[in-house]
């Protein structure tokens, strides 16, 4: 039992017990293109905005995409405009209910044919 607990310790302390990524889901693909399209995105703010509702601050987004940090305030005070809020909870809260508003009417629709 000693030398499992030794052994725990010293994976951790190798940097060895990385718990993966996990990646939060709020809106599927087609939720995204329908706000991108609601809130007429460009497809650069489109991407920025999935970053920033997976949770990723400026810094990351800027690394993931080869940017500058800059750049993408740049794009995150465009999408303000655009959805017209002021904070990136604010933006996530809008994209949310717009979303649940086009899958409630996707799914209100009567079949073709009837």
């Amino acid at each position: 039992m000693a030398e499992l607990r030794n052994a725990t310790v010293h994976h951790i302390a190798e940097g060895k017990n990385r718990q993966k990524e996990s990646k939060v889901l709020l809106l599927d693909p087609k939720q995204w293109l329908y706000v991108q399209s609601l809130y007429n995105l460009t497809p650069r703010e489109r991407q920025i905005a999935e970053l920033v509702c997976e949770g990723l601050r400026n810094e990351s987004i800027a690394s993931r995409l080869h940017i500058k940090p800059g750049t993408v305030k740049t794009h995150i005070r465009n999408i303000y405009r655009k959805v017209q809020v002021k904070s990136k909870i604010a933006m996530l809260l809008q994209f949310v209910s717009e979303a649940r508003g086009f899958s409630n009417q996707s799914q209100q629709r009567p079949p073709i044919g009837i």
